[in-house]
C-alpha cells in the first residue's frame, strides 16, 4: 500500500490513493518508485474479563494460544493482497507477531519489512488482525464480550514519504495512551 497516514506537519489531501479522478476503484501504480527498505508496526488490543493468567496456566490441549495467534498473524500477513484486492502481491523480507499478557487482555504488535517499491503497512494491520481474531475465537466460551480495539498504524518508514510515526498527542481510545507512551517492547 502506498498511502501515507497524515502527520501533525502534512494535512490530508482530501483524496483516496485507490479511487481514480472517476471515481473507479484502482491499484496504485507503482513503476516509477524505487525500491527501498520499508518498515511498519501495527498494534491493536484483545479486550477481555476472562482471567488470561489462569487461561494460560492450563491452557486446552497444551498449547499457549500465543503461539497459535502469532503463526495466524503471519500467515495472514502473507496473504494481505488475496484479503485486501487493490493491495500489492509482494514477497515480505520479515513478519513479526508478538503477544503480551496485559490488564485488559492481551497486546498484539506486529512488524512488517520489505525491499520493494510498495509499502507494508497493510501487512502489518492484517497480521494484528489476524492474531487478534485467533486470540478472540479462543476466549469466547470464557467471555462472548471479549473484543479487538484499537487496531492502528503506529510506524512506517522508507519510500518517499520518509519515516512516519503516529504522534504522542494523537487522539487515542480511552486507556490506550498508558500502554502507548513508549516504543514496542515486542
Amino acid at each position: 500500500m502506498s498511502t501515507v497516514p497524515p502527520s501533525a506537519e502534512s494535512p490530508p489531501t482530501g483524496r483516496l490513493t485507490h479511487v481514480d479522478e472517476h471515481g473507479k476503484a484502482h491499484m496504485v501504480d507503482v513503476t516509477g518508485k524505487s525500491a527501498t527498505r520499508r518498515i511498519a508496526e501495527a498494534r491493536c488490543s484483545v479486550r477481555t474479563v476472562a482471567d488470561v493468567a489462569r487461561l494460560l496456566a492450563d491452557p486446552p490441549g497444551g498449547l499457549d494460544p500465543r503461539a497459535s495467534a502469532e503463526l495466524a498473524g503471519i500467515m495472514a500477513a502473507k496473504q494481505t493482497s488475496v484479503l485486501l484486492p487493490l493491495c500489492h502481491p509482494i514477497r515480505l523480507d520479515g513478519i513479526d507477531v508478538g503477544i503480551r499478557v496485559a490488564p485488559h487482555g492481551f497486546d498484539v504488535v506486529a512488524v512488517a519489512t520489505i525491499n520493494d517499491k510498495t509499502g507494508v503497512e497493510m501487512e502489518a494491520l492484517t497480521a494484528c488482525t489476524a492474531a487478534g481474531l485467533v486470540l478472540l475465537h479462543g476466549l469466547f466460551e470464557e467471555d462472548p464480550l471479549a473484543s479487538i480495539d484499537d487496531l492502528t498504524l503506529w510506524h512506517k518508514s522508507g519510500g518517499r514519504s520518509g519515516t512516519w510515526e503516529r504522534p504522542a498527542d494523537a487522539d487515542s481510545p480511552p486507556g490506550l495512551d498508558e500502554r502507548t507512551s513508549q516504543k514496542s517492547e515486542f
